[in-house]
């Protein structure tokens, strides 16, 4: 019996380390806030705001100001600017489209409107890719 105890008491030393070694392995993918669009918390959260964001381009209209345009979508995803024979293009883009799943927002997942010295002149890849 003793024997028999032994061995046991040896094989628990021996795996019982090797189990909670093994047991221990996580990994974490995200940021520190929770506010990547891969966590499932913001699953919905990156659809509503694609869903919102198109509602908001469908009601556009030539001619509105960049801060008429930034009180209506907040802030914008990316936003370049440049000027070009004395006219200041400014581009603002909000993420409309869902295309890769790196939790990460990208410019070809948003629409781009294009303003000309502060007006609204056009949205959209097309007229982005006339620049």
């Amino acid at each position: 019996m003793n024997q028999t105890l032994n061995k046991t008491i040896k094989t628990l030393i021996l795996t019982l380390p090797l189990t909670f070694a093994l047991t221990g392995c996580v990994v974490v993918v995200g940021d520190d806030e929770g506010r990547g669009w891969n966590n499932s918390n913001s699953s919905s959260e990156w659809k509503e705001v694609q869903r919102t964001n198109k509602a908001k381009v469908a009601q556009l209209e030539v001619g509105e100001t960049i801060s008429q345009v930034k009180t209506t979508f907040g802030s914008a995803d990316f936003n370049e600017a440049f000027t070009d024979n004395d006219k200041q293009y400014q581009v603002l883009f909000y993420r409309t489209r869902h295309k890769h799943s790196d939790g990460e927002t990208t410019k070809d997942e948003c629409t781009p409107l294009i303003f000309v010295d502060g007006v609204l002149q056009s949205w959209g890849q097309k007229a982005y890719k006339k620049l």
